[in-house]
């Protein structure tokens, strides 16, 4: 009997609309999950992110953007709000969905399973700031993380989704 590795096809997030988006919609794609925030240090990387997405022009590699109040309290706007200045400030494209916690007692199911190796079975990475970077292989599983001071167009975030794309392509 094979083992279940466990993915993140199981959970379901809520779009900016407030209407739930099931992550499996995302089978069979390479992913990096971001937690943003729209007044940190960091997030001239949604640009960056965007560019990324651009130029890794791939229908098999998404993005996901999760805005979140955590650190500093960095994120004052809801709903619609984040995705207009995301869009208006920074050309953002790639889906950002609604206001989640990625920490503490109301921590958003997806966030404890990227973060705690005992749900994931590869590592432990809970975000300590906004632009925590998860990198998810086209089978929905964990693969590695990248804290907010690697910039999304980094050499060494670009090959690891080269290297995943080109894994198992035509399965």
């Amino acid at each position: 009997m094979q083992e279940r590795i466990p993915n993140i096809y199981s959970f379901k997030v809520k779009k900016i609309n407030g209407d739930d988006q099931p992550l499996s919609a995302f089978r069979n794609k390479v992913l990096l999950v971001v937690n943003t925030a729209s007044e940190c240090g960091f997030t001239p990387q949604l640009k960056e992110l965007q560019q990324l997405r651009e130029e890794i022009n791939h229908p098999d590699f998404e993005i996901l953007g999760f805005p979140t109040n955590d650190f500093g309290k960095q994120e004052p706007l809801n709903g619609l709000d984040i995705a207009t200045f995301c869009e208006i400030n920074h050309g953002v494209k790639f889906p950002v969905f609604d206001k989640i916690m990625v920490r503490g007692e109301f921590i958003h199911p997806l966030y404890q399973f990227l973060s705690d190796k005992k749900q994931n079975s590869k590592l432990n990475s809970k975000p300590r700031w906004n632009f925590h970077k998860y990198i998810i292989n086209r089978k929905g599983e964990l693969v590695d993380f990248y804290f907010p001071f690697t910039k999304p167009l980094s050499s060494k975030i670009k090959k690891k989704i080269h290297q995943l794309l080109n894994e198992n392509a035509n399965k």
